[in-house]
């Protein structure tokens, strides 16, 4: 099984959407760090979200570097990545360990922590970077890069991150990213908000063998979903 990210439009171009399975670029980042689940889990989510954002830059020599500090036991998370999707990326303590919530589900907000920030650098060969810099809102990741989207690009967002792990290997790690171009009408939010009200969490779909095309078409139903772009993508360490 290949990793790989879904780059599509609806039909009418007033969504975008990025779909992106991530098993072995997760489980490869879990060997050479030796994460345990949840720091494993939290890198996991941050390497996926990276991945697309890089795979939104332009040129070809962009680059692209996440920061999350929250300022939780797992210290600092980073990821970078180039405008392929080729990422990398490490954990302050890869040993972290927290208890996990009480319906059993990795606290990776717990680990991460909540006092802090998420920080994005472009790269995009000016003589500065672009940087932003905007608070958790959650440590939990997904719903932090959902608030960056929102007061960083004014584009809301749908974004959901997922990895599911043992503490010898990741089973199953993906993630979208949903976004709503200025010209969307009522209408095609109104189908986005109904369709993404539908869906199961990320690895829930991957485990029942979804491909990233099956949650494509779930995400975009009625909207004429156009398939841009199929980007292989992996943890690539120069």
């Amino acid at each position: 099984m290949r990793d790989y990210v879904l780059r599509a439009t609806s039909g009418n171009g007033q969504v975008r959407a990025f779909v992106a399975t991530t098993r072995n670029t997760v489980e490869e980042a879990r060997r050479l760090h030796e994460t345990t689940k949840v720091a494993t889990a939290a890198l996991g989510r941050t390497l996926t979200a990276t991945s697309i954002m890089g795979l939104m830059m332009k040129n070809d020599s962009d680059k692209l570097t996440v920061i999350i500090k929250g300022g939780g036991p797992i210290g600092t998370i980073i990821a970078t990545s180039d405008s392929k999707g080729m990422v990398k990326g490490y954990v302050g303590n890869p040993q972290v360990e927290v208890e996990d919530y009480p319906n059993g589900k990795l606290n990776v907000a717990g680990a991460v922590g909540k006092d802090g920030y998420v920080k994005v650098i472009k790269d995009l060969g000016l003589r500065e970077p672009y940087v932003g810099s905007y608070p958790l809102v959650s440590g939990e990741i997904a719903e932090d890069f959902t608030h960056y989207f929102a007061l960083s690009e004014q584009t809301p967002s749908v974004v959901s991150l997922g990895v599911l792990t043992t503490a010898t290997e990741v089973e199953q790690a993906g993630g979208l990213i949903v976004q709503l171009m200025p010209d969307a009408t009522e209408e095609t939010i109104a189908t986005l908000e109904k369709n993404v009200a539908k869906l199961k969490s990320i690895t829930t779909m991957l485990s029942e063998g979804m491909t990233p095309d099956d949650i494509l078409n779930l995400v975009l139903e009625g909207l004429d979903p156009k398939i841009l772009d199929i980007c292989d993508v992996k943890f690539d360490c120069n």
